[in-house]
């Protein structure tokens, strides 16, 4: 039965349900929230429980009596006479051997369960399509045990459930640390797939990754190893199966920068080597091909009226003096004509719109004039993102560095990469038939193009919401991270199927997304440590205290 450690109580005030029961234990017995335990229950079944809250009770009637107790106060007096006291548990019925659920009966001994105990209680033995996701430490002393978690990958890149939110305070929580952690264990399951090329692998499953750089460097250097892993983070790669080298297959879009000024964080001899091995490129936007997407632009401007709307229409299909037109200053020049009062005849789009569009798009392009250029030299290795993002081959991941660039260009590249994946998986781009069937996008800092507060006709969070609610059809996954889960929009956040909470404070965990969180566990998230995660998965049958290895790849120190 294992380590017994109490029996179950069931009093007047707290009976045991269907739902829960209580036990009492021994005051130094060592139990934490998360622990699984198990009860002998009816027919000789078990009944599995995760627990919840811990607390300890004595035969002192009030806090007065245990104040007179001690010689009215007397913090040096000795007592003679210990009082009688002991520890008392809440725990959550999670399983049954037997599937029966009737409460479970007073006086019921309750035991320490072992790793196949816990397996099966939590759900995680005899997962399918098993996916590395973390591993689980329990009790403590003799008792410890630890074992690794998988999920089933259905279940987060599809088809069964897809996209996984990650919430937590920046620094502390590792959240893109630990998205990386899931693409390098996704990476190398496919790769594997390759290699031994099972009869019953289906050869069109594959899958591709777009990674965005919002900070530092920070994943400029996916694919160098970590020279500084130790070797307890070594041991834990081996238990979960996951080899300790960098990403494969990494290719590095950077912003275009000229000689006098610099768009990324990212040493220049860095970025030239990466080049001449063929890893990096520098990407460019055209007018020609990319006047379409100025409406990237206006993501976070209010237009209710749909007047900037009817701008970017009249612009894209090369209406009145925008024929013809190749290069942005030529743009700009007669742009700079429609905001003069009585240069066109059109009713519909007045001169006071105009100037709104002007303003807003002429500050953009003059503020990155070396991304807004004429043209793409190939033997510079300059490029565009949506013809990089137009051959993406399975396996690859593409980093597209957007940390230095202004809030408003991140968000009109972030808009781009998610624009051009759609099309791409839509057919709209290239008619290939090796397009990966997968592609997962990760982006942090989400709240700035899908927060509550973003205008309901936002071009980039019609596009996160399309992904969120149709994307597991088409393919594209979305792994997003942000500081503060509240603020994301409900249909993004609504449509993941798997959520990891990071360290976060009191006042988060005190909005209506932490409400279905037991109270002991939101208390648990203000002081989880950095490579630990509360993660909630459709095939986990109760909530995961999970920790995670450091990344395999180079850090480096964001100063």
């Amino acid at each position: 039965m294992g380590k017994l450690i109490g029996k179950i109580a069931a009093v007047e005030k707290n009976p045991t349900t269907i739902d829960d029961f209580y036990f009492w234990t021994d005051k130094n017995i060592i139990l934490n929230p998360f622990d699984v335990v198990k009860v002998e229950h009816i027919s000789k079944s078990i009944t599995y429980g995760v627990i919840e809250e811990i607390s300890h009770i004595t035969d002192a009637a009030s806090f007065l009596s245990s104040f007179i107790s001690n010689d009215f106060g007397n913090v040096d007096s000795i007592s003679y006479t210990n009082r009688i006291g002991m520890n008392y548990v809440k725990a959550k019925v999670i399983a049954n051997s037997s599937n029966i659920y009737t409460p479970v009966h007073d006086g019921c001994k309750v035991s320490l369960a072992d790793k196949k105990d816990v397996e099966y209680a939590l759900g995680l033995s005899n997962i399918k399509n098993p996916l590395p996701c973390g591993f689980l430490e329990m009790y403590d002393g003799a008792d410890k045990i630890q074992l690794p978690v998988h999920f089933n990958s259905n279940f987060i890149i599809g088809p069964e459930g897809a996209h996984l939110n990650i919430s937590g305070i920046s620094g502390l929580a590792s959240k893109t640390s630990y998205a990386m952690f899931l693409i390098k264990a996704i990476q190398q399951t496919y790769l594997l797939k390759e290699k031994q090329k099972a009869k019953e692998r289906d050869t069109k499953d594959s899958v591709a990754f777009v990674v965005l750089n919002v900070k530092g460097r920070d994943l400029l250097a996916l694919d160098e190893k970590n020279d500084k892993l130790s070797d307890k983070d070594k041991k834990i790669y081996e238990m979960l199966n996951i080899s300790c080298n960098p990403l494969e297959n990494v290719k590095f879009l950077y912003p275009y920068s000229s000689k006098n000024e610099s768009n990324t964080y990212a040493d220049s001899e860095d970025i030239q080597e990466q080049i001449e091995m063929k890893k990096a490129f520098k990407y460019k936007y055209i007018y020609e091909n990319d006047k379409t997407k100025l409406e990237m632009m206006f993501s976070n401007i209010d237009d209710s009226s749909q007047t900037m709307e009817s701008i970017l229409t009249f612009i894209s299909n090369d209406q009145g003096k925008f024929n013809n037109i190749r290069y942005w200053n030529e743009f700009l020049e007669i742009l700079k004509e429609y905001c003069q009062k009585g240069a066109t005849s059109d009713k519909e789009i007045s001169v006071q719109s105009w100037r709104k569009f002007n303003r807003i798009v002429k500050t953009a392009i003059n503020s990155n004039k070396s991304i807004f250029a004429n043209r793409t030299d190939e033997n510079q290795s300059e490029i565009r993102i949506e013809d990089m993002i137009k051959e993406i081959k399975k396996n690859e991941i593409i980093v597209v560095d957007i940390a230095k660039l202004d809030e408003n260009m991140q968000a009109f590249v972030f808009g781009d990469v998610i624009q051009s994946i759609y099309q791409l998986k839509l057919g709209q781009l290239s008619m290939r038939e090796d397009i990966p069937q997968k592609i997962i996008v990760f982006i942090d800092e989400l709240n700035k193009y899908a927060s509550k507060d973003a205008p309901k006709d936002s071009p980039i969070l019609k596009s996160i919401i399309d992904i969120t609610e149709r994307g597991r059809s088409l393919g594209i996954i979305l792994f997003s991270a942000e500081q503060f889960k509240s603020a994301i929009h409900d249909r993004v956040k609504g449509n993941c199927s798997s959520h990891a909470y990071g360290r976060t404070n009191a006042i988060e965990i005190a909005k209506n997304d932490y409400k279905y969180i037991p109270h002991v566990y939101q208390g648990m998230m203000t002081r989880l440590k950095q490579g630990e995660y509360i993660v909630q998965n459709p095939i986990f049958s109760s909530l995961l205290n999970l920790k995670f290895p450091n990344p395999v790849y180079k850090q480096y120190k964001n100063g």
